[in-house]
């Protein structure tokens, strides 16, 4: 099995365990929100965090992974930085009507898009743009109801978006500026997450609940469902480093759009959620439009890979060729017709677009 052939595998492993693991959170979180009355959505996702790095060091302990030390500083910021978006993404909802917490979901893909284009030089080809469009609009339709604006609310959003975009494109170039694998860079920056959140927490659910965290009834049933979102959690976080390590930040919010129209669809169908013609449209409108992304960047894929494989041989030509070589004095140049030597042809290859 070709290199290409393991890593379209390992991208296919993680997108299908990010959907499993986060549409099973979901539907475990519901039942310990809105069924049991356990309201405190941040400091339950500290202690996701805390649960996560315990399982990774109980790992780490039997040589499943190697630890591998890197930039504190790039680690500290990033973890802080994660936590605070959570924290401001609760915020947001708090304070926003849900349908503008929708809009405020639907908008970190095009400032994710806009942030890479202008700081990465990021090219995002005009299929790709219109595939993306068309899945904002499906999910849109599906999700968005009422729009509720207020100078605060509208604030926090923005914060939100911003520090959810960063957070997730620092997620992809931190793997692949200090070349750290997905659980590596999680072990080191979940404990920065969970104490930020850990601090932030309990104030930030007592004010959108006017409820101490401390004071709940923590009867077996409620600690039962917390113990097992905690595990789950656990692959939801591996998933997250793992996809966007794999593919991009952008990649990784379409996966996201994907199990929203799942989790639509299980509550319609299982849990008999109200629900009309437009989220339905809004469901094939969606879905539509993955499909089309999916198919786009398969094509771009394959079209740099076929790209790639034929200046391959031209490059291995020139390393070969014993008058090159004389000529040049090295085994790695061309010569060029005015008698200059010139590097062989290079080429980046985008993993951006192995979704």
């Amino acid at each position: 099995m070709g290199e290409s052939q393991k890593f379209q595998l390992g991208t296919i492993g993680a997108l299908s365990l990010s959907v499993v693991s986060s549409v099973s959170i979901v539907i475990c979180n519901k039942a310990l929100i809105s069924t049991l009355g356990f309201t405190f959505a941040t400091t339950l996702t500290s202690w996701h965090l805390l649960v996560t790095f315990c399982s990774l060091h109980v790992a780490l302990w039997m040589r499943m992974f190697e630890h591998k030390p890197f930039d504190a500083s790039s680690v500290m910021s990033f973890g802080v930085l994660n936590g605070t978006s959570i924290g401001l993404l609760n915020l947001s909802l708090g304070f926003n009507s849900v349908g503008f917490y929708q809009m405020t979901k639907l908008a970190i893909i095009p400032c994710t898009v806009l942030l890479e284009t202008l700081f990465f030089r990021k090219k995002f080809s005009r299929s790709i743009q219109f595939s993306l469009c068309i899945l904002l609009m499906g999910v849109g339709v599906a999700t968005v109801t009422d729009l509720q604006l207020n100078a605060l609310g509208s604030f926090l959003s923005l914060l939100a978006v911003l520090t959810t975009c960063v957070a997730q494109i620092m997620t992809n170039t931190i793997q692949k500026k200090f070349k750290v694998s997905s659980t590596q860079l999680l072990y080191q920056s979940c404990p920065y997450q969970a104490i930020t959140l850990f601090i932030i927490g309990p104030f930030l659910d007592g004010f959108l609940t006017s409820r101490n965290v401390f004071s709940f009834a923590y009867t077996p049933q409620v600690l039962f469902f917390i113990v097992l979102s905690c595990l789950i959690s656990v692959s939801v976080n591996f998933s997250t480093f793992l996809v966007i390590g794999k593919t991009s930040a952008v990649t990784y919010q379409v996966l996201g759009h994907l199990k929203t129209c799942l989790v639509l669809t299980f509550g319609y169908t299982l849990l008999q959620d109200p629900f009309d013609w437009r989220n339905i449209l809004g469901i094939l409108v969606a879905v539509l439009g993955m499909v089309l992304y999916s198919y786009c960047c398969t094509r771009e894929s394959q079209r740099k890979a076929s790209e790639a494989s034929q200046q391959l041989p031209q490059t291995k030509e020139s390393e070969v060729d014993p008058l090159l070589a004389m000529e040049s004095g090295t085994g790695t140049g061309m010569l060029g017709e005015d008698g200059v030597v010139q590097k062989g042809p290079l080429w980046n290859s985008n993993k951006d677009l192995h979704a």
